[in-house]
């Protein structure tokens, strides 16, 4: 579902894991500066972050998707620059973020095979 080569932006401002499409692509406008219905993979935290809502426009609509872990929290990596809203992850880092992998701390894996 989720297409190859996409641009992926974790918001770094949590949310209210209630929320639903219309407040997500907000926060999505407000603090990452694009819009949600651009193709790219937008990754948001609730306070806790034990929880995740990743948002995605597949060309017909909005996606929705929700984790939860059931031990522990999703470990963000700090962002470059102090106060920044996001950052952006490659698809790599996706997968080990959504697998409960610290990302700060995980040691480098060869490249994934390309998709054809």
């Amino acid at each position: 579902m989720i297409p190859h080569g996409v641009d992926i932006f974790v918001c770094l401002v949590p949310i209210d894991l209630r929320w639903s499409f219309d407040r997500l692509a907000g926060m999505v406008r407000e603090h990452i500066g694009r819009d949600p219905r651009c193709r790219a993979l937008f990754v948001l935290f609730g306070k806790r972050r034990s929880a995740v809502k990743v948002l995605l426009y597949d060309g017909t609509g909005l996606c929705q998707f929700y984790k939860r872990l059931d031990h522990g929290s999703f470990r963000v990596p700090e962002p470059c620059g102090e106060g920044e809203p996001y950052l952006e992850l490659d698809e790599r880092e996706l997968d080990d973020l959504l697998d409960g992998i610290d990302l700060d701390k995980a040691s480098p894996r060869p490249p994934a095979p390309p998709v054809h």
